[in-house]
């Protein structure tokens, strides 16, 4: 058995090789297993029933050590990994260290990946499931510049750049931002063969970008026109208060657009991106004449709350994993949501090979009410992160990693 070793260089010279179709066929592949896990306990090995419980360490000296093992539909393997919520001189705030470790059916490791990269790539993928859907991308406004708001930037411009107008990054140091946009304009300076995709969205007269940090004289003003003006909000600071005033959202002049608002950056029940109140007004919309009863596995049972909506709330939050979003998600724990106001992203989509006469990408469950609150509605993902999300992109990017002969290989480990 041949053992393929990728370093972080190895995973971002891969991830940065990816076209769109590429990345369509990643989010076909990450959809299925989630909607696996959310609709089936037993019938493969993405199940919920094969994915153990995560577990987190937190340190003395301020870091937390997470250990994620999970099983996907070809391979199995844990993820560990250690978070490092201190500022550094670069003024960035986060540091993730640590590798994923891939097994086959029969045990045999076939793995060994640096995870730095490869999880702020999986949770934008998965993020970008969604954004695929939305009928207005044209202003985006992301909290934070490090590695998780670099992939959703990337992602989102490598999906639907020609339509994505107006890019606001908002954090707390210049120097990161900018960096951010120099890594997002040539990723690899120091190779003069790369080619770089975005380069022509970048440089059309009709693309703005706009850099704001609190030391803007202006700031509550443009930070409060920002939040307002975006079809897309994306928020990925480790931020123990909300980033900005729910009143942004939640009065009239607030809600006359639906936004598709991405919170990934806060993982414990301390840490809040968005206040409580936007959730909250989220989830307001009248119940469906059907209801279902909380139960063990809450998750299994949420679709037909969405039936024959047409409304601008959909009654719930879509989160990755239900069960991690209750114990982990601070925008959850704090708006003191219950199971039956969470959905989980793996219920909304039909399975690839349901969907083979469609065109490449993944496909909305079939219907209405749904389609229109997801294309056009206010739609909240929180996600909090599943191991099996790393299990799956992981075995993506071994097999990506041979066909381009980008790693070190090891035969007979």
């Amino acid at each position: 058995m041949t053992l393929t070793v990728l370093s972080d260089r190895d995973v971002s010279l891969i991830l940065h090789s990816l076209t769109r179709d590429d990345v369509l066929h990643l989010q076909e592949t990450l959809a299925d297993a989630l909607h696996w896990y959310s609709t089936s306990s037993d019938a493969n090995d993405c199940g919920s029933d094969y994915q153990p419980d995560r577990i987190v360490t937190n340190r003395k000296d301020g870091s937390t050590s997470i250990y994620m093992p999970a099983s996907g539909l070809a391979c199995q393997g844990v993820k560990v990994i250690n978070l490092s919520p201190l500022e550094h001189s670069d003024g960035t705030t986060s540091t993730i260290r640590g590798s994923i470790t891939l097994l086959d059916a029969n045990g045999n490791t076939t793995g060994l990946i640096n995870a730095e990269e490869v999880t702020a790539f999986r949770t934008a993928l998965a993020s970008m499931i969604l954004f695929t859907k939305r009928d207005s991308v044209h202003d985006m406004t992301v909290f934070g510049a490090g590695k998780q708001a670099y992939w959703h930037i990337r992602l989102a411009m490598l999906l639907r750049g020609a339509e994505i107008h107006h890019l606001n990054v908002i954090t707390r140091n210049f120097d990161t931002a900018r960096r951010c946009f120099e890594r997002l304009y040539d990723p690899f300076p120091d190779d003069e063969v790369y080619d770089n995709s975005l380069c022509t969205i970048f440089d059309h007269p009709r693309f703005r970008t706009t850099i704001l940090t609190p030391a803007h004289t202006e700031y509550p003003r443009l930070l409060k026109e920002a939040v307002r003006a975006s079809h897309v909000l994306v928020t990925t600071t480790p931020s123990t208060t909300p980033l900005f005033p729910a009143k942004y959202l939640t009065n009239p002049g607030g809600r006359l657009r639906g936004r598709y608002i991405i919170s990934i950056g806060s993982y414990k029940p301390h840490m809040i991106e968005l206040h409580p109140d936007i959730l909250r007004q989220a989830i307001s919309a009248p119940s469906s004449s059907h209801s279902s009863s909380a139960s063990s596995k809450p998750h299994h049972h949420h679709l037909f709350h969405f039936h024959q909506r047409r409304q601008r709330e959909g009654g719930a939050i879509v989160v990755d994993t239900v069960t991690g979003a209750l114990r982990e998600a601070g925008e959850i724990i704090q708006a003191g949501l219950e199971p039956e106001q969470v959905v989980e992203l793996g219920e909304l989509f039909m399975l690839k090979r349901d969907a083979a006469e469609k065109p490449q990408g993944c496909h909305l469950a079939d219907q209405s009410g749904l389609r229109d609150w997801l294309s056009k509605g206010n739609v909240i993902y929180k996600g909090v992160g599943l191991g099996m999300m790393d299990v799956v992109v992981g075995g993506e990017l071994v097999r990506l990693a041979r066909e381009k002969g980008i790693g070190t290989f090891i035969d007979d480990f």
